[in-house]
């Protein structure tokens, strides 16, 4: 004589099987569930009009000069991307971008507030909000 399972013994056996599929495969693998923290690589050194970023993870350094009459108003630095601000641009640099890449800024354009974690960067200004990916190196912007 066979055994038989009823209905909803058979399906919370498949839906066992699906969530052990969805959470321990990962793991598994080694991929992340949850967000991870971005292991510190980026540093930023200052030597006058010179701004030197350290990228530790490829072992390159990235040197931006500011012009004459440029002056440096803000920087910041996270585990894998630093952003400076000056009176005429902005300008990023990430682990993996390969350099900095700048963004100038719109006449009359007064900077507000900046967050920068990881490898992305938030900057409000007053006409714009711009990103910044520290993977790719490039900015997105948008109008207020």
């Amino acid at each position: 004589m066979k055994i038989r399972l009823p209905v909803l013994m058979r399906i919370n056996k498949y839906v066992l099987m699906l969530l052990y599929c969805l959470l321990a495969w990962p793991a598994a693998l080694g991929i992340a569930i949850a967000d991870e923290e971005v292991e510190k690589a980026i540093f930023l050194f200052r030597d006058g009009d010179t701004l030197t970023a350290g990228n530790a993870a490829s072992g390159q350094f990235f040197a931006l000069e500011l012009s004459a009459k440029e002056r440096l108003v803000k920087q910041f630095v996270a585990n894998g991307v630093a952003i400076i601000v000056t009176n005429q641009r902005f300008a990023g640099v990430g682990t993996f971008s390969g350099g900095w890449n700048s963004l100038r800024r719109i006449a009359g354009e007064d900077f507000v507030s900046a967050e920068v974690r990881d490898l992305s960067a938030m900057l409000v200004t007053s006409d714009r909000l711009l990103t910044y990916n520290g993977r790719s190196g490039a900015w997105a912007q948008t109008r207020r």
